[in-house]
C-alpha cells in the first residue's frame, strides 16, 4: 500500500542505517528531516566523523540490551532494558526470582488540552503469566479487577510527584506481567519497572525512585517477603523512596503494630530503596539518556501573577482569614473574586491564554493560603495546627439494619451500615487473581460510595470509579485487623459519604468501627482515622525544604493547596492502616515521623469521643438479625437429608430462605436471615429425618427384614418399622445368579433374614446380604421390633426369637 505509514517508513530506515553502521553527514539531508529528528549525533573515536544513533533508547544493533543486578533484602533483583518494546519511549523489565514484569512509558510530544498532568497507569494481570487460561466464555482477559486498579493507583502515586510542574502531555505507563512464580508479588516489581522505564526514556521526569515491601515477622523486618512469609507477617508496608533517603509514597496494612515498630520499618524500607535507585542510575548513565526539550511547560507567567496579586490579594486574604465561612460560602466568595480578577486580567493581557489567566489567580490564592499557615499559624476555619474539627457520632440509626452509625467531623458526614450474610456470600477471587496474588476469598468487605451531592455537584451515578475503590480499600484495611477470624458471617460495611469536606475515607473508618460495634461484632478494639496535611516552604538557593507546617485533620481546601495527604488509622494500641500521597518529589523521613506522632495524638482524641457514644461492642446481635447453626448429619443419613438430586436441600432453601454450606463430610452450616426462618428450617429438617432415627446395629448379626418393594435390581427392605427402606441388590439375594427377585418367589410383605456388615465408609449405605446366610455356618438371628431397641443374645424379650 502506498504511501507507507510514517512509522513503518522510519522503522525500515532505522534497520537500514543499523546495518550500515555509519553514514556520511550529507546522507542525513537525503533521508529527510522528519526521520533524522529521531536520531542524535555521537562522535566516533579516532576522528571517524559523526555517527547517528537512536534518540529514544532504540538500540542501533539488536542485542541482549543492558542489565544490572541489585541486591535487595538478601536477594537479587534484575533490571534490564534495550531488548523488549524498543519503540516505546522507555521500556524496562524487572525480575525477582522467576517473577518478571515489563513496563513501558510513552509520552506525546504535543501538549494535551487538559489542565492537569494527564498520566494513565495500567497494570494488567496476564493469565499466561500465571500458567492459566481465563475461565470466561471468551477465554481472554476482559475487564480490570480490583487488584489491578489498586496496583495501578499505587504506581501512579509513586511516580506522579516527580513530573515537572506544568508538564501537561499525555503519558501512559503500561505494566505487563511476563511471568509469575507464585512466590514473589509482581506489584513491587511494577513500581520499580515504571521508575526504570521513565528514567531510561527521554520523557522529562525527576526520578528515579525505588520501591520495596517491608514485612514484620516475629519482630524482625523482612524486605520483599515471599508470599508464604507474608501469610505470617503482621505488616504489609510498601515504601517508595527517592534519592537522599526521601519518601515519595507509603501504603501499609498492619495488625495493630506499635508506633515505634512501624517507624523502624519505614526507615529500613527507605534505606533499601536507595540500592534500587543506584541500580537504575547506573543503567541511565550507561545508556547516556538525554531528556527531550518540551514545547512548553504550563506555568503562570510572572508578569500576570504579579498583576493578579495586586488586584486580588486583599480580597482573598479577607476570605481566608474569615473563620465564619463554611466550605460552600468560602468557595462562592473565592469564585466571585476569581471572576472579577480574571476579567481585569483579560483586559490587561488580551493575548494571554485562558490557562495563564486562570493559573495566575490560582498561584496567588495558593500563596496567600499557604503563607497564612507558614507565617501566621492560621487556618481558614480558625483552628490551630493540631486541633480537630467538632465530632458527633450516632449509632443504631435504623432498627431494621444489622448495624449502623453516623459519623460527622466538621462538614464531613458519613453513614455506615453493616450487613451480615452467609459464608457463601464471601468475595470469591477469580482463578487468575488467586494465582497471581494468592488471595482466594474474603468474608469482610467495605464498599465506599461518593455521590455527587456530597460536594453540591451534579454527575452520573454509575459503577464504582478508581477513587471510590481506593478509598474503600483503605478504610477496609483499617478495619480488617479488628475483625475476629472465626466470625460465622460474611460482613459487608457500606460507607456512603453524605457531605464531604476532607478526609472522608478516614471518616469511613471511624463510622465503620462504630457500626460494627453496634451490630454486635466482637471487634478487638475500636478504630479511628485522621488525615494530616503538610505545607512547605522551598528554598531555591539551598535546593531543600526551608520550613514546613503539619496540619491535623485537614479540610478539602487544605488538601488541595497543601503538599501531602497523610492518612493514618489505628486503635489506642497501634496502627492498622496508612496511606501517604505527596505532591512533592520527596520529603525527609523526619517529617514522616512527626506526622505519625501528630496523627497518633489525634487518633487517641477521636477514640475518646467515639467511646462516649459506644465504648465496646454490643453483647448480642439484634433480634431481627441473621442466625447461623451447625448441624451434624451422619454419613448414613446424608442421602436422606440431601434427597435425590439434592431435592430436599433445594426445597429447604426455596421454602425457608436459608442457605446451607457443607463444612466437612458430616457437618453443615445453616444460615437463616431471620430467627423465624431458622425455626422453619428446623421444622423442615425434623420432618425430613423423623422416620430415620438412628438404631445401633451389631456388625455380623442376622436380622429379620420385611420386603416393601420389588424392583428389577433387587428388593427394598426394612429392618424395623420406622426405617427408610434400603436396597438389597440381586447379587446379595442368592448364591445363584438371578436377574429378577421374582425368580426366587419373593413378594412384598414377605420376611427374610439378612446379615449386617456395617456401612459403606464412602456414602454411609447399609451393607446387607441374604446370600451369605445360605452357607452352612451357624448364625444367630436377631429381630428388631422397635426402633429404639435392639434385641440380642440370651436376654431376649418375648417378642424376640433365636434359632440355630
Amino acid at each position: 500500500m502506498w504511501p507507507p505509514r510514517p512509522g513503518a517508513m522510519a522503522a525500515a530506515t532505522s534497520r537500514r542505517w543499523a546495518a550500515l553502521g555509519a553514514l556520511p553527514l550529507g546522507a542525513v539531508g537525503a533521508v529527510g528531516g522528519r526521520v533524522a529528528a529521531r536520531w542524535r549525533r555521537l562522535a566516533l573515536p579516532g576522528g571517524c566523523g559523526p555517527r547517528l544513533a537512536p534518540a529514544r533508547g532504540l538500540a542501533a544493533q539488536p542485542g541482549p540490551g543492558r542489565a544490572v543486578a541489585v541486591e535487595v533484602g538478601g536477594r537479587k533483583m534484575e533490571l534490564s532494558s534495550g531488548k523488549l518494546a524498543r519503540f516505546a519511549d522507555g521500556s524496562a523489565v524487572v525480575q525477582l526470582g522467576d517473577t518478571a514484569v515489563m513496563v513501558t512509558a510513552v509520552s506525546k510530544t504535543k501538549p494535551s488540552t487538559s489542565q492537569f498532568m494527564p498520566l494513565v497507569v495500567d497494570y494488567r494481570q496476564k493469565a499466561a503469566a500465571a500458567g492459566r487460561i481465563p475461565t470466561n466464555y471468551l477465554r481472554r482477559e476482559l475487564g480490570t479487577t480490583d487488584k489491578e486498579i489498586l496496583t495501578s493507583r499505587v504506581i501512579d502515586r509513586s511516580i506522579r510527584p516527580l513530573f515537572p510542574v506544568g508538564y501537561f502531555y499525555d503519558t501512559q505507563i503500561l505494566c505487563n506481567l511476563l511471568a509469575v512464580d507464585g512466590v514473589n508479588d509482581p506489584d513491587i516489581l511494577a513500581i520499580n519497572g515504571a521508575s526504570a522505564a521513565l528514567a531510561l526514556s527521554d520523557i522529562p521526569w525527576n526520578g528515579p525512585i525505588g520501591a520495596v515491601r517491608v514485612g514484620l515477622i516475629d519482630g524482625e523486618t523482612v524486605i520483599n517477603p515471599t508470599r508464604k512469609q507474608m501469610s505470617s507477617s503482621s505488616l504489609n508496608l510498601v515504601v517508595a523512596g527517592a534519592p537522599q533517603n526521601q519518601v515519595v509514597m507509603l501504603e501499609a496494612t498492619a495488625e495493630n503494630i506499635l508506633q515505634q515498630d512501624f517507624c523502624h520499618a519505614i526507615k529500613v524500607g527507605v534505606k533499601h530503596t536507595q540500592h534500587i535507585i543506584q541500580g537504575i542510575q547506573q543503567l541511565v548513565k550507561e545508556q547516556g539518556v538525554v531528556k527531550r526539550t518540551v514545547q512548553k511547560l504550563f506555568v503562570a507567567p510572572e508578569e500576570i501573577v504579579e498583576c493578579a496579586k495586586k488586584l486580588a490579594y486583599n480580597k482573598i486574604y479577607a476570605v481566608f482569614t474569615d473563620s465564619s465561612h463554611d466550605k460552600i460560602s468560602r468557595d462562592e466568595a473565592i469564585n466571585k473574586i476569581r471572576l472579577e480578577t480574571e476579567e481585569q486580567l483579560k483586559e490587561k493581557f488580551p493575548e494571554a491564554e485562558p490557562y495563564e489567566i486562570m493559573e495566575s489567580f490560582n498561584v496567588v490564592s495558593k500563596d496567600i493560603f499557604r503563607n497564612l499557615i507558614l507565617n501566621e499559624y492560621r487556618r481558614c476555619d480558625g483552628r490551630d495546627l493540631t486541633s480537630l474539627r467538632d465530632i458527633k457520632c450516632e449509632v443504631n440509626m435504623f432498627k431494621m439494619l444489622h448495624g449502623s452509625a453516623l459519623f460527622q467531623r466538621g462538614q464531613t458526614q458519613v453513614l455506615c451500615t453493616v450487613t451480615f450474610d452467609s459464608i457463601e456470600s464471601s468475595v470469591k477471587s477469580d482463578l487468575i487473581s488467586t494465582a497471581v496474588s494468592g488471595v482466594k476469598d474474603k468474608n469482610f468487605m467495605l464498599h465506599y460510595e461518593f455521590p455527587p451531592y456530597a460536594t453540591n455537584e451534579i454527575g452520573k451515578v454509575t459503577g464504582v470509579n478508581r477513587r471510590e475503590l481506593g478509598h474503600g480499600a483503605l478504610a477496609e484495611r483499617a478495619l480488617k485487623p479488628i475483625i475476629p477470624q472465626d466470625f460465622p458471617f460474611t460482613i459487608r460495611v457500606t460507607s456512603e459519604v453524605l457531605e464531604s469536606n476532607g478526609s472522608s475515607s478516614m471518616a469511613s473508618a471511624c463510622g465503620g468501627s462504630l457500626a460494627l460495634m453496634d451490630a454486635g461484632v466482637p471487634v478487638s478494639n475500636a478504630v479511628a482515622g485522621v488525615a494530616v496535611g503538610l505545607v512547605t516552604k522551598y528554598s531555591p538557593e539551598k535546593g531543600d525544604l526551608e520550613d514546613y507546617r503539619l496540619l491535623t485533620d485537614i479540610l478539602g481546601i487544605e488538601d488541595y493547596y497543601g503538599d501531602m495527604d497523610f492518612k493514618m488509622a489505628g486503635t489506642n494500641k497501634g496502627i492498622t492502616a496508612l496511606q501517604v500521597d505527596l505532591k512533592l518529589p520527596g520529603i525527609p523521613i523526619k517529617i514522616v515521623m512527626e506526622a505519625i506522632q501528630q496523627g497518633t495524638a489525634a487518633k487517641r482524641e477521636i477514640l475518646q469521643i467515639m467511646n462516649q457514644t459506644l465504648a465496646k461492642p454490643r453483647p448480642n446481635r439484634k433480634e431481627n438479625g441473621p442466625v447461623v447453626e451447625t448441624i451434624h448429619v451422619p454419613l448414613s443419613k446424608r442421602l436422606r437429608f440431601i434427597g435425590p438430586g439434592a431435592y430436599n436441600l433445594k426445597k429447604l432453601q426455596a421454602q425457608t430462605g436459608v442457605t446451607l454450606s457443607q463444612l466437612d463430610e458430616e457437618t453443615y452450616s445453616v444460615f437463616a436471615p431471620t430467627p423465624s426462618a431458622m425455626h422453619e428450617a428446623r421444622e423442615f429438617i425434623r420432618e425430613i429425618c423423623k422416620d430415620d432415627q438412628e438404631v445401633n446395629l451389631e456388625f455380623g448379626a442376622v436380622y429379620t427384614a420385611t420386603i416393601t418393594e420389588i424392583r428389577d435390581s433387587g428388593v427394598m427392605i426394612k429392618l424395623y418399622p420406622n426405617m427408610t427402606p434400603v436396597l438389597l441388590h440381586n447379587s446379595q439375594l442368592d448364591q445363584r445368579k438371578i436377574k429378577h427377585p421374582s425368580a426366587l418367589g419373593l413378594e412384598v410383605g414377605q420376611e427374610i433374614q439378612v446379615k449386617y456388615f456395617g456401612r459403606d465408609p464412602t456414602d454411609g449405605r447399609m451393607r446387607l446380604s441374604r446370600k451369605i446366610l445360605q452357607s452352612p455356618a451357624t448364625t444367630v438371628l436377631k429381630t428388631l421390633t422397635d426402633k429404639n431397641s435392639i434385641m440380642m443374645g440370651g436376654s431376649v424379650p418375648q417378642s424376640s426369637t433365636s434359632s440355630q
